[in-house]
């Protein structure tokens, strides 16, 4: 059994992670400010007796003792993390500081959820750990994706020149229950959308191409990558690749929630990635890890989520913390 602090725990990924911990028998602490993580994600794990929330953000230092981190803390969909990009910036950097200190000090394993964002819109596809990526440093979803980068070199800096245990998975799209119905992601707006009988908003031509992981199988790399042999930093591709275009995508929800919501075509946002597909052949061979849950079966169990949160959302209030 394990001391566990999971920073960002109480978002979609955290809140997951968080579960899968104590069901292997840790101690896990959650850290987070419920910025944009909710509450009702975690309530089910409040009254376990190894589970410990503390509402804290990041960017502050914080003081715990335990023998491995996951640092999942930052807005990671578009909507959330323009609002505040000075912010967004400050959670990566600072926050990374912050817990890499944490890191040195109780001398714990490290890992960081960085993001295929690194890779910006990619000229090479699908996109390999070795590929630099093709990023604008001053564009709308720079404060992300910069601070993404910038947290990345951060953790290589403390490993070389303080000797850390860091690893660093970039990780791809990925869903599943407890998704933030407002998140702006592909996947809950169209099921959301599709629920409701609204219009379907689809940006650009939508041949856009995306490759979903199922939010199972993305908790299960994170732990065996915290779990390989400390020669094993990463980066490492955390993702499905498995392709699809967002048209598809679109489709196959109507089809899977019965719904006879119209397809709309809006303009595509400027830098908005056109095709996203990892490799994650270091996944297979290092981790023997690759996504195992079919996109339709996922979608099932996501769709189940969205329908049970927008009825009780009606009545009252669900994601109010």
């Amino acid at each position: 059994m394990s001391r566990i602090l999971v920073a960002g725990g109480a978002g979609f990924l955290g809140a997951h992670l968080c579960e899968k911990l104590l069901g292997e028998g840790h101690d896990v602490y959650c850290a987070d400010n419920l910025h944009t993580g909710v509450k009702h994600n975690i309530k089910h794990l409040l009254s376990n007796s190894c589970f410990n929330f503390i509402q804290h953000d990041v960017t502050n230092a914080l003081y715990v003792d335990v023998d491995e981190i996951y640092n999942l803390a930052c807005p990671a969909s578009p909507i959330h993390y323009q609002v505040d990009p000075v912010q967004t910036l400050k959670v990566n950097i600072n926050g990374a500081i912050n817990m890499l200190d944490l890191s040195k000090r109780v001398n714990a394993k490290i890992l960081q959820a960085s993001s295929s964002e690194v890779y910006g819109d990619p000229e090479v596809h699908p996109q390999s750990e070795q590929y630099w990526g093709k990023v604008d440093p001053v564009c709308m979803r720079s404060c992300y994706i910069e601070g993404k980068r910038c947290v990345e070199t951060l953790f290589f800096s403390y490993f070389r020149q303080y000797g850390l245990q860091i690893k660093v998975g970039r990780i791809f799209n990925t869903y599943g229950p407890r998704m933030h119905p407002n998140d702006g992601r592909v996947i809950s707006n169209f099921i959301v959308q599709a629920l409701k009988g609204d219009d379907i908003t689809i940006y650009g031509t939508g041949q856009q191409t995306r490759s979903f992981c199922y939010v199972d199988d993305l908790v299960e790399g994170l732990i065996r990558l915290m779990g390989a042999p400390a020669n094993i930093t990463g980066p490492i591709n955390l993702g499905n690749p498995s392709e699809i275009t967002i048209s598809q995508l679109a489709q196959r929800i109507l089809s899977l929630t019965g719904s006879s919501s119209k397809l709309i075509y809006l303009p595509l946002p400027r830098d908005d990635p056109r095709q996203r597909k990892p490799v994650i052949d270091q996944a297979k061979s290092l981790l023997n890890w690759e996504p195992r849950v079919k996109l339709n079966d996922g979608l099932k169990q996501t769709i189940i989520y969205f329908e049970k949160l927008l009825c009780i959302r009606g009545s009252s209030g669900l994601l109010k913390n």
